[in-house]
Order: C-alpha cells, then structure tokens, then sequence
C-alpha cells in the first residue's frame, strides 16, 4: 500500500539519522546525502495525489474564500430582492382587497338605506291609511252615535241604549284604529330588523378584512387567492 511504503521510508530515513557517525564537539552527525535524497524522493512519490490537491486548495484558499464570499454576498443580495418583491407584491393584494371589501360595503350600506327609506315611507303611508281609516270610522260612528241619541232623546232606556252602542263603536273604532297601528309598527319593526342583520354581516366582513391585513405576511401567498366578499 501507498500509506504504507510512506512511513517504511519514513522510518528509514529515521534509522539512518540515528545511525549516523556524529560530528564531535556539536549535536550533528553525518549522513551520506544520496541515501536521504532517495528515501526523500520515494517519500514524496508514495504520498496519495490528494496531498498536492490539499497543498493547492491550501495555496488558493484566500481565492476560494473571495470566491465564497462573492457567492454568497449574491445569493444574499438575490434572496432579499426577492424578498422584497414577495412584501411589495403581498401589500398590494393586501390593499386591493381592502378596496374591494369597502367599495362591497359601502354598496351594501347604500342599498340597505334605500330600502330602509322605502320601508320607512311605506310603511309611514300605511300608518297614515290606517290612522285616516280610523278616523273616519270614529267620526261616522260618533255621528251615527248622535243622530241615534237626537232621535230616541225622548225615551231614557233608548238614550242609555244610544249611549252605550255609541261608546261600543267608539271603542270599536278605537280597537281597530290602535290594531292597524300595532301591526304597521310590528312591520317596521321586523323590516329594520332585516337591516340591522345585513349591516352586522357587512361590518363582520369588514372586521375579517381587516385582520387579514394585521395577519403575518407568509400567509399571503397560500391566501392570496380567496378574496373577501359579503356573504
């Protein structure tokens, strides 16, 4: 093996050193230079060619550092661009359903105030009917009342008769006039009642709107497509 034949030169070189006839008077020796030159040599040629890969990457590694360096300051510079498309582009969504839910709205609000004034007028006009209906029962039954009491004043029982059928039909009149009134009143009521809902579903679909638009910005892209209406 390549590994092997390394450290068996290496330990020749080793024995030769120590082997060596000393110099006197200093801590050096003599060694016959070719036998080094050639244990050297066949060192370096057994060494894998991954040391000479190493050797240059090591030579080139301030190069390769840049080189990293200038990769990554790109790919930095490319993900923050992106980045910031990805924010631009969310808000812009994000103002556009703004637009949309308050436009939605403000359409909603618009029609359910038309047709609050309809109701309100119509139903002010059947309150008038009914209050001009009862009154002209009321007045009829009070002349009806009186003409009965001119013509029986002569007779006390017919006269208290008169009286009390007159009273009868006021109440009658009366009874049917605070009827037509009660079920006019009962009709606003539940058409405003209507209303009121349509205006609590379009506020609540606002409010989600809005907390749409406080959300984090990631969920953008898997929500971007829904968009916000009124249901």
């Amino acid at each position: 093996m390549i590994v092997y034949r390394v450290f068996e030169s290496l330990d020749e070189l080793v024995t030769l050193v120590e082997e060596a006839r000393g110099v006197p008077m200093t801590s050096g020796c003599v060694v016959p230079r070719g036998d080094v030159l050639e244990l050297l040599d066949e060192v370096r040629d057994a060494l894998p060619a991954e040391v000479d890969d190493a050797q240059d990457v090591l030579d080139h590694r301030d190069e390769l550092v840049a080189n990293a360096r200038r990769q990554a300051d790109e790919l930095l510079a490319e993900a923050r661009e992106q980045a910031e498309q990805t924010v631009a582009q969310a808000r812009a969504e994000a103002q556009r359903m703004v637009a949309e839910a308050r436009a939605e709205a403000e359409h909603a609000v618009d029609a359910g105030r038309r047709q609050y004034d309809e109701l309100l007028a119509r139903a002010n006009a059947d309150a008038e009917r009914a209050s001009a209906a009862g009154k002209a029962a009321y007045d009829r039954a009070v002349a009806d009342g009186r003409a009965e009491q001119a013509r029986l004043v002569s007779n006390t029982e017919i006269v208290q008769a008169a009286h009390a059928e007159s009273a009868r039909i006021v109440d009658a009149a009366t009874e049917e006039s605070d009827r037509l009134r009660t079920e006019c009143d009962g009709y606003v009521d539940g058409k405003l009642a209507e209303f009121e809902e349509l205006l609590d579903r379009t506020m609540r679909t606002v409010s989600r709107g809005r907390g749409q638009l406080r959300g984090p910005v990631g969920m953008s892209d898997n929500g971007r497509g829904g968009r916000l209406g009124i249901h």
